[in-house]
C-alpha cells in the first residue's frame, strides 16, 4: 500500500520534451478509451504544430505515464465565457500505468502548474462525454464542477466541466 502511495507522490507534471517522445508514442490505449480522447502520438503532432496548444506529460518516477493538452485558442469559448480561460483537451493514462492514481495526482497538481506558468488564466474547462461517466467522476472529484452546461462532441454530447483559478482582483 505504502509503495502505491509512493508512487503518486513521485507525480509530476512537465512540458513535453523530445526525450518523452518514444515513451509517448508506445503510448496504449484499449478501442473503448480511444473514443473518447487523442492518442498522445498525434496530439502531439498537432500540438507541435500550433501555438495555442501546450502539450504536457504526466511524468511519474522519471517515466511519462500520461499525457495532455492546454489549449488557449478561440475554440475555448465553446467551453468557457472566461477570455482568460484554458481548455484541457486529450486527457489519457498509458493504460499500462492506470489504476496507480496517476490521473488524480495530475489532476491535483494541475491548478497549481497552470498558475505558475500561465498567470492571468481564470478557469481551466474541459469537455468529457456523457458515456464516460468514470472519467467525469474523476474530473469532479478532483476540483473540476458542472454548472450543467453541454456541448455536441464528435462522439456525442458532453458535459462542460470547469476548474476556477485564485480569485484574481477586479473592478467591477
Amino acid at each position: 500500500m505504502s509503495q502505491h502511495t509512493d508512487q503518486r507522490s513521485q507525480t509530476k507534471l512537465v512540458f513535453y520534451q523530445t526525450e518523452h517522445k518514444t515513451a509517448l508514442e508506445a503510448f496504449h490505449l484499449p478501442d473503448t478509451q480511444k473514443q473518447f480522447t487523442g492518442m498522445p502520438k498525434e496530439m502531439l503532432q498537432i500540438a507541435l504544430e500550433d501555438k495555442h496548444r501546450f502539450p504536457v506529460v504526466i511524468v511519474a518516477n522519471g517515466n511519462p505515464v500520461g499525457f495532455f493538452v492546454l489549449y488557449d485558442g478561440e475554440e475555448r469559448f465553446e467551453y468557457s465565457d472566461h477570455a482568460n480561460s484554458l481548455v484541457l483537451r486529450a486527457f489519457s493514462i498509458n493504460y499500462y500505468e492506470q489504476g496507480n492514481g496517476y490521473a488524480k495526482a495530475a489532476l491535483r497538481q494541475l491548478k497549481d502548474f497552470v498558475e505558475l506558468h500561465f498567470l492571468e488564466v481564470e478557469e481551466i474547462a474541459l469537455a468529457v462525454n456523457l458515456q464516460n461517466p468514470c472519467a467525469r467522476h474523476v474530473y469532479l472529484s478532483c476540483g473540476f464542477i458542472d454548472n450543467g452546461r453541454t456541448k455536441m462532441g464528435r462522439n456525442g454530447l458532453q458535459h462542460i466541466l470547469v476548474m476556477p483559478m485564485k480569485t484574481k482582483r477586479s473592478c467591477h
